[in-house]
């Protein structure tokens, strides 16, 4: 007769040769560690990111990722285009503005279904604001030139008959030099993105004239879904690193899936200390607030990617439609993969 000990170890015995099988089949990465260029991870924008490393997802796919964060999502672009990075948790749009130079750049999985960005103007600075046209001649805080958060206050000012040569863009970041550039008056208005502009809305700092943290606030904005964070690569290093890219894939939908049953509670757990800015309360407001607005399940709706660009061509002369080819800015092949895996 089988001890329990003896039947315990051949049960466990039993399952790693059942195991085995699955570990071998696992496809091998063409590049375990990545450079991941990201402007602004501290903002809810790049929330999956921040979840899926803190949890250590992509451990769990066997990467071993290296992120850097910049001041705002042009100068990560800049990274990968330097060749100082691998893949960006960026903007979607950079792949239509990357295209329109020549340049050939892919979306892989989808963050942000909603760009989370609200435009407002300074109380204090401009009490008499009436329209979008009183921001001529005005200083408008932005993460950093070129970002999607320039591109929002571009399409605003536009809409309005403004030249965004007759304004002065200034990099503020996405934290605390943003809430001190608006607060002490260094710039007139601000586009960026949350908990920075809940914060300032609530404290009275800012008056908010566009917003894109809600679903209904983005078609309202841009006519149509707009897809945001994502993350983007060189065409090239997506076809030629498949199964790394299906790596990145899963560990962002898995923190996509993880945050669609997270509380409050949980998010305060594990964000780092000083993505709260001081004030757990009014953290946790703005992630209320933008929470729709993040992806369920890491697939980029080709509707939104039209949406994308009609919205660029309109106030960018460099963007013709006729010229960019959309399939080429994006794929749902490994998005697809991973929520069929984790029933996304």
């Amino acid at each position: 007769m089988m001890s329990r000990r003896t039947f315990a170890s051949a049960a466990a015995l039993g399952a790693a040769v059942i195991a085995a099988p699955a570990l071998r089949a696992q496809p091998k990465l063409e590049k375990s560690k990545i450079a991941i260029a990201v402007g602004g991870k501290a903002g809810f924008y790049y929330l999956p990111l921040t979840i899926s490393e803190q949890l250590g997802f992509f451990k769990a796919e066997g990467l071993d990722v290296e992120i850097s964060d910049f001041a705002g999502g042009s100068r990560s672009l800049q990274a990968l285009v330097g060749g100082s990075a691998d893949v960006v948790a960026g903007a979607y749009e950079h792949t239509i503005n990357m295209q329109s130079k020549n340049q050939f750049i892919q979306e892989f999985v989808l963050m942000g279904r909603a760009p989370q960005i609200a435009m407002g103007i300074s109380t204090k600075g401009m009490p008499g604001y009436k329209t979008p046209a009183d921001l001529r001649g005005k200083k408008i805080g932005v993460s950093a030139p070129g970002s999607s958060t320039n591109m929002v206050a571009n399409l605003v000012l536009s809409r309005a008959g403004v030249k965004a040569s007759e304004v002065s863009f200034v990099g503020v970041g996405t934290s605390a030099g943003a809430l001190a550039a608006l607060r002490s008056g260094q710039i007139d208005a601000m586009s960026n993105i949350d908990p920075v502009m809940t914060m300032l809305e609530q404290k009275g700092d800012i008056r908010i004239i566009s917003d894109t943290r809600t679903l209904k606030g983005t078609l309202d904005v841009f006519g149509g879904p707009m897809p945001a964070a994502c993350f983007y690569s060189h065409a090239d290093f997506v076809q030629k690193n498949p199964n790394t890219c299906q790596a990145l894939t899963n560990a962002i939908v898995h923190g996509l899936k993880w945050l669609q049953t997270a509380g409050p509670s949980d998010i305060i757990k594990t964000v780092p200390e000083s993505y709260l800015l001081g004030d757990r309360g009014l953290y946790l407001a703005s992630f209320n607030k933008v929470r729709e607005a993040i992806s369920l399940d890491g697939v980029i709706a080709e509707e939104g990617t039209r949406t994308a660009l009609k919205a660029l061509e309109s106030f960018d002369p460099a963007i013709k439609a006729d010229k960019i080819t959309l399939s080429r800015t994006f794929t749902n092949e490994f998005a697809r993969r991973a929520k069929d895996r984790f029933k996304a």
